[in-house]
């Protein structure tokens, strides 16, 4: 994968989403569950979203059974979960491995731009999130404890 624009994941129906239409956009990569404790981070990121939006900012959630079986769900049901108890109207992609054998190209691409704390490339728990710039650069990668709204200051920098 040469360049984040290549990237093409799907979306909860199934159908292509392609990251070339993100060109100029600040993107928030989240890997997200419905049963975590970190998921009322979905408010928060929600906000963000209508916040920045107009602005350039897309966030795009991408769930993942793979901690604790916190996102057993199909992808309908988790689409509605979002929409249902947190309003979310960022896209959420199909349910994907985000570690592993599996893992999705797009988190191929992302830890392969930007390991975690101490040099650890997996993602280590539900909720973690990458930050990319409007040149597709992976410029920020923070933990699942790492709140939405505290990455305000950075996403407002790139906008």
């Amino acid at each position: 994968m040469s360049s984040f624009y290549d990237l093409k994941p799907l979306d909860k129906t199934g159908q292509p989403y392609d990251f070339a239409q993100l060109k100029g956009k600040v993107v928030l990569i989240v890997n997200v569950a419905s049963k975590c404790g970190f998921t009322p981070q979905y408010k928060g990121l929600e906000e963000l979203y209508q916040k920045y939006r107009d602005r350039g900012l897309v966030i795009i959630g991408f769930p993942c059974n793979q901690f604790a079986k916190q996102e057993p769900g199909t992808d309908e049901e988790i689409a509605s979960f979002c929409s249902l108890n947190y309003g979310v109207d960022f896209p959420i992609m199909k349910k994907i491995d985000v570690n592993g054998d599996n893992t999705d190209p797009v988190y191929k691409f992302l830890k392969s731009k930007k390991s975690g704390l101490l040099g650890f490339k997996g993602i280590k728990w539900n909720f973690e999130k990458f930050l990319v710039d409007k040149n597709g650069e992976v410029v920020g990668r923070f933990s699942s404890v790492k709140t939405p709204e505290s990455l305000e200051p950075e996403i407002e920098k790139l906008l």
